[in-house]
């Protein structure tokens, strides 16, 4: 029988790019996300991927996730985002909200609600998407790197927590990845100034940088656990290190 693996956010970014891969893997892949036509769209063009509407901050909506599903082998928890670069000082409390609500909340109710199968299949892989703001705050990343720090948290607890069950924690934490959404959502729809964060970089990773390593992890032999992968383009050597070139 296949393997189920759900990616969250699967209409964009990385999390399209995942479905993609873990599809051409062989997994039957569950794209959940908010946006249907998007994932319309992908499933029409990939097959074995099955579109399901999901909104990480309702628990009515993951409920109804968990409850159409028979198995789930692989949990992908990709769905969150950052929004704004605002100090601490004057940080919207709204958005800090947000980011903890989708990043951290978003991921626990996702865990709970898809941990019996993913321990029921014998050999679950349950990946949190996190980044390097979970490992290393910037100015300006107050909210973001708050949330990231707690997901990052939540996935050494769990490790801790399943010692012994069939079910591999991995924590893949992305550096500098150029997709169409993430900076464009961070600065609230500023196409100029997201620009401005790849400006001059060679070579940032993509997408589906992240979805390979993502796809490497799951793949490996049952008794593999990678507990933590940090990806960067080659660019970029810390938050404050990157090399851009000037013309």
């Amino acid at each position: 029988m296949k393997k189920t693996a759900v990616v969250t956010g699967a209409s964009s970014g990385i999390g399209e790019a995942t479905a993609r891969r873990l599809a051409a893997e062989g997994f039957d892949v569950i794209a959940a996300a908010r946006r249907r036509d998007r994932l319309d769209e992908l499933a029409a063009e990939v097959p074995g991927i099955r579109p399901v509407i999901l909104d990480v901050t309702s628990q009515e909506s993951v409920e109804e996730l968990a409850s159409g599903l028979d198995r789930c082998d692989v949990l992908v928890n990709n769905a969150g985002g950052a929004i704004g670069l605002e100090p601490v000082a004057t940080g919207k409390v709204a958005d800090w909200q947000r980011m903890y609500d989708v990043n951290v909340l978003g991921s626990l109710r996702v865990t709970q609600a898809l941990l019996p199968r993913l321990i029921a299949s014998g050999d679950g892989v349950l990946v949190m998407l996190t980044s390097v703001a979970g490992l290393v705050s910037y100015e300006g990343g107050g909210g973001y790197n708050a949330a990231k720090h707690a997901q990052t948290s939540m996935t050494e607890v769990l490790r801790l927590e399943l010692c012994g069950e069939p079910v591999r924690i991995v924590e893949i934490a992305p550096g500098m990845v150029h997709t169409e959404e993430f900076s464009l959502n961070r600065f609230r729809g500023d196409a100029d100034r997201a620009a401005k964060i790849y400006q001059g970089v060679p070579d940032p990773l993509s997408a589906d940088d992240v979805a390979d390593a993502i796809s490497w992890c799951v793949t490996r032999p049952a008794h593999v656990n990678i507990d933590r992968l940090v990806i960067r383009p080659r660019a970029q050597a810390a938050q404050h290190k990157i090399h851009r070139v000037t013309s």
